[in-house]
């Protein structure tokens, strides 16, 4: 038998301190840690964002749905309006939107309130749903004939929040600049685009950039291009880091300096009829999405100082 001694610099006390994926573990404690003591107040007037990105695939509704559930979870009374035909904002948020469920369309192109329509999701009180139906797919031709067809939501939304405040509104709007999304446009008083963190991220963005121009002159003088998330990156590539930089060069102002990571908890969520915030909590996607929501409500009570 042979008896190996070994030596005091490899001792086991020390083992895996400084490799990567301990130096990983620890960050992402200590994060944690950091999140459990942060306190925001949302005592502003409510801010009414819509997400937008034409280009698809970026995590528009990903980023919807857990933004909601983290300013939620810090206490915040949230209501997301889903105006995806798709209807994934409402499946993430574990809401009925079957077609014969009274929806978003219905408030668009019959003048039902949204009062009527709004669901509490499960995952919290402080969380609600427009939510949306296959319906809705056929709400841009309908829309055409409306009387003030590109305020419709927004009449609909100040009367709901003259009866019911809310902090925060979250507007899902489909990949195209119809009629559903210039209602969302007319609507926010915000425009949160995520860019996702690879080779074709800033195309089309001048675009969505003179859509934004387009509704601020003609429809919403109010409207602000307020944030940037930079979502699915992969820190281990050096594109990843190297749009994140591009984008920052372009909007300092704008681009949170919380990034969202790749991760197969955010990806796994949905099917569970769950934000990653209610399925997997302490892990890194909803540490991130926890974080860019804290941020996005320190940048508002920062600026409400700066006036």
């Amino acid at each position: 038998m042979f008896h190996v001694k070994q030596s005091s610099s490899t001792s086991t006390a020390g083992y895996g301190v400084d490799t990567p994926l301990a130096r990983e573990l620890a960050d992402l404690t200590a994060r944690r840690r950091a999140l459990e003591s942060v306190t925001v107040g949302f005592d502003g007037p409510t801010r009414v964002f819509t997400i937008s990105n034409q280009k698809g695939g970026v995590g528009k509704t990903t980023t919807a749905v857990n933004i909601a559930a983290a300013m939620a979870d810090l206490g915040a009374k949230v209501l997301v309006i889903d105006l995806d035909p798709q209807g994934n904002a409402s499946t993430a948020l574990g809401v009925p939107h079957t077609a014969d469920l009274r929806s978003i369309y219905d408030v668009l192109i019959s003048d039902v309130p949204l009062a009527d329509v709004v669901q509490e999701s499960p995952e919290s009180p402080n969380l609600l749903c427009a939510p949306s139906t296959i319906h809705l797919a056929g709400a841009e031709i309908e829309l055409v004939s409306q009387v003030a067809r590109e305020h419709r939501l927004r009449t609909a939304l100040n009367d709901y929040l003259a009866a019911h405040p809310a902090d925060v509104v979250i507007i899902d709007c489909p990949p195209s600049l119809g009629l559903l999304t210039i209602n969302a446009f007319t609507a926010a008083t915000e425009v949160m685009i995520p860019i996702q963190c690879e080779y074709y991220a800033l195309e089309g963005l001048s675009q969505l950039l003179g859509n934004i121009r387009m509704i601020q002159k003609h429809l919403n003088p109010d409207l602000t291009m307020s944030t940037i998330l930079l979502t699915m990156f992969d820190g281990r590539t050096r594109l990843a880091q190297q749009v994140a930089e591009e984008v920052r060069g372009h909007f300092p102002q704008e681009v949170l300096d919380t990034v969202i990571p790749r991760s197969v908890r955010v990806s796994e969520a949905p099917s569970f009829g769950q934000t990653v915030i209610a399925y997997d909590g302490q892990s890194v996607g909803a540490v991130a999405y926890r974080e860019a929501a804290v941020e996005i409500a320190r940048r508002a009570s920062e600026n409400e100082k700066g006036h």
